[in-house]
């Protein structure tokens, strides 16, 4: 099967992607990057055969991780994303005019360069915006040191598996807790917890232990094999108990369109099935 991409994350558990075209191939000692073309997804980012990203199904990540902290909080004016090199968070939170400064950390500015390269389409030219400020550093060392405090922390990490470890760490998020405002609002990647229970478990146990309202949310990703992924979120404020219509309200006057988000799906991602409440500790 060469013209397929075999994704063998999960131990029992693999799927497919057909690849109609290499645009990018680069293998070194440590990892293997590609981008190709498939007639479903569009352009795929593949990381040792693990999609990353993909031009068809990114705006569901995206938008759940976006719209769902910032619309919650209602006030949000200051930003934090750690990672997202590819520039699809940044393009999903700038579409918020009342954002007035969104900080992104990223550990490699090739990954920026690659991306305003191969993935323009995600971005859509949110590099260019004046209100993004770009930080090439280790997230963690960031969280670790800085001053400046934020409404809504985005974590956009890859697997804890090598440089992304570290962004699951009990210390990770007390430097994230620190960093926030005071209802300000914390989402993280958390994997697919049919398929990644551990992850979710260790995360929602620091989360217990820093905030008051704690939990996780779900959303569906075609290319994230396994089932519904779920985002981490943790507040001391009130944003989860916003109601369905002041969230319509605030939907309709940000005046952004989306693909996946809806003020109804905001409030439904939190209902969780058993598989996924007996994970938490």
């Amino acid at each position: 099967m060469t013209d397929w991409v075999h994704e063998a994350l999960h131990r029992d558990y693999a799927q497919s992607l057909r690849v109609d075209e290499v645009l990018y191939d680069s293998e070194t000692a440590h990892q293997r990057l590609r981008v190709f073309t498939n007639g479903t997804f569009g352009r795929v980012l593949t990381l040792d055969d693990v999609v990353q990203t993909t031009e068809g199904d990114n705006f569901i990540y995206h938008e759940m991780m976006t719209h769902v902290p910032i619309l919650a909080h209602g006030a949000a004016r200051r930003v934090l994303i750690i990672g997202g090199g590819d520039g699809g968070m940044a393009r999903e939170v700038l579409r918020h005019a009342s954002i007035d400064h969104v900080t992104m950390v990223e550990i490699d500015a090739g990954v920026v360069d690659f991306s305003k390269q191969y993935l323009p389409m995600l971005s859509q030219g949110a590099f260019d915006d004046p209100r993004l400020r770009l930080v090439i550093d280790d997230g963690a060392a960031f969280l670790r040191t800085t001053t400046d405090r934020f409404d809504v922390i985005v974590v956009d990490s890859t697997d804890p598996i090598g440089p992304g470890e570290v962004l699951f760490t009990d210390t990770f998020y007390g430097h994230a807790k620190r960093a926030l405002t005071k209802d300000g609002i914390l989402v993280t990647q958390n994997g697919v917890p049919f398929m990644q229970g551990d992850e979710l478990t260790n995360t929602m146990r620091a989360f217990k232990a820093l905030f008051g309202d704690w939990g996780c949310y779900l959303a569906t990703i075609p290319t994230y094999a396994g089932g519904p992924m779920a985002f981490g979120w943790g507040t001391d404020g009130q944003g989860r108990a916003v109601p369905l219509d002041t969230l319509a309200d605030r939907f309709a006057s940000a005046g952004i369109e989306t693909g996946y988000y809806t003020p109804e799906v905001h409030k439904a991602a939190f209902a969780l099935p058993f598989y996924v409440r007996r994970l938490m500790p």
